[in-house]
């Protein structure tokens, strides 16, 4: 501990156990988890908790990642407040369960580490595994730092409840789910204020009679998508207002984009998790260069904040995306989204698609200094093109 006031803690974290005090802060009635590397620090941290009295949700530990899911959605359609962690393989043995959960509307919080999945095995930090489920239904938000972490999962209880939608958390595997931070923790009456307690408009009640996943017609089916798409059409807003409301509590306010000297920058880059802070780095040294760079930073990548998007880029020369991850036959899937986000918009960046650090490989400031001689005056390519 170094530092303590009548509303903070500030304490040496690692990006994973500062995800376990935001969820002990946000008080969830039950949390199923199963352990999976890099996850598993999460799950010890908060049966430390548990058992030492300071957290008093029923913790399950299922037989795999796929009955932890189907315990969540049981669990959030009785009316608790659920949380949930995972990673890689794990978060793929989910994926039946994850349409499951969006479309019964159950707010569950699920913070997922990103990581290589197989094969060939690795524990290397990467995107694919939550990028890949980009088409659930599942609001996703991408933290950069322990901090952020700690922040963000304390918020995303408070997205998720607000829409009734499921949401997950992601940091980078090691690069930040191990890395020790100096991190503020805020007080129990801080976060209870900010996030009160769940009371569901809608749960299993046998006074109702209500049912959920009951087999429907064409139409039913239809309709249900509808209204998913208005609520998720509602979701950048409340990110920003939720944001801004932690910020007003806590100096640390949060959006859906975070800009980054972007104000006269002739270069952008484009970026998503940790690999922001190395880019942060670059873009400074740039500045000092006479190079007009800036940084952009995606927050929220589902629903992608796409008229946002616009805005910021409108104007710029050059956009460098960089994806810390490769979908087959598509390239970087960062790339992809802003390619057609921005399609039809007059005075759009040259937009160059990069694939930086796919399987966890290091990228430091220097090779991202580099690619604005390599990129900055020529044609972008259609394709992704990989880091050399």
């Amino acid at each position: 501990m170094l530092e303590k006031s009548n509303t903070r803690t500030r304490l040496l974290l690692s990006g994973n156990h500062a995800v376990s005090w935001g969820v002990k802060l946000a008080r969830p009635h039950v949390a199923p988890l199963y352990p999976i590397t890099p996850q598993t620090p999460i799950l010890e941290k908060l049966t430390e908790f548990q058992s030492q009295g300071e957290l008093s949700a029923e913790l399950l530990t299922p037989e795999s990642e796929h009955s932890a899911m189907a315990a969540c959605i049981s669990a959030s359609l009785t009316g608790a407040r659920v949380f949930t962690a995972t990673s890689s393989q794990g978060i793929l043995l989910m994926h039946e369960l994850l349409h499951y959960a969006s479309g019964a509307r159950t707010p569950i919080v699920m913070f997922n580490v990103n990581r290589t999945p197989g094969s060939p095995w690795g524990f290397w930090p990467d995107q694919l595994d939550s990028l890949s489920q980009r088409d659930t239904g599942w609001i996703q938000l991408y933290s950069e730092s322990p901090q952020e972490s700690l922040d963000t999962v304390i918020q995303a209880f408070r997205i998720a409840e607000s829409v009734n939608l499921p949401t997950m958390v992601c940091h980078d595997a090691f690069y930040v789910s191990h890395s020790v931070e100096q991190v503020e923790v805020p007080s129990q009456d801080l976060v209870s204020n900010f996030l009160p307690d769940y009371k569901p408009t809608i749960s299993l009640n046998t006074d109702t009679g209500r049912s959920f996943g009951a087999p429907v017609d064409q139409v039913t089916w239809n309709r249900s998508r509808q209204e998913l798409a208005e609520a998720m059409a509602g979701v950048e807003g409340i990110v920003n207002s939720t944001g801004k409301a932690w910020g007003d509590v806590t100096s640390r306010g949060y959006g859906a984009l975070e800009h980054y000297k972007t104000d006269d920058a002739e270069v952008v880059y484009v970026t998503m998790g940790s690999m922001t802070g190395t880019t942060r780095v670059a873009v400074d040294a740039l500045r000092e260069q006479g190079i007009a760079a800036g940084l952009l930073k995606v927050r929220l990548f589902r629903p992608l904040p796409a008229r946002s998007l616009r805005e910021a880029l409108v104007g710029v020369p050059c956009a460098l995306v960089l994806d810390r991850n490769y979908s087959p036959g598509m390239g970087g899937i960062l790339h992809q989204e802003l390619k057609s986000a921005l399609f039809g918009m007059p005075d759009a960046p040259k937009l160059h698609g990069i694939l930086a650090g796919v399987g966890g490989v290091n990228v430091p400031p220097s090779k991202i200094q580099q690619m604005v001689t390599d990129f900055k005056d020529a044609e972008p390519s259609v394709e992704s093109v990989w880091m050399e």
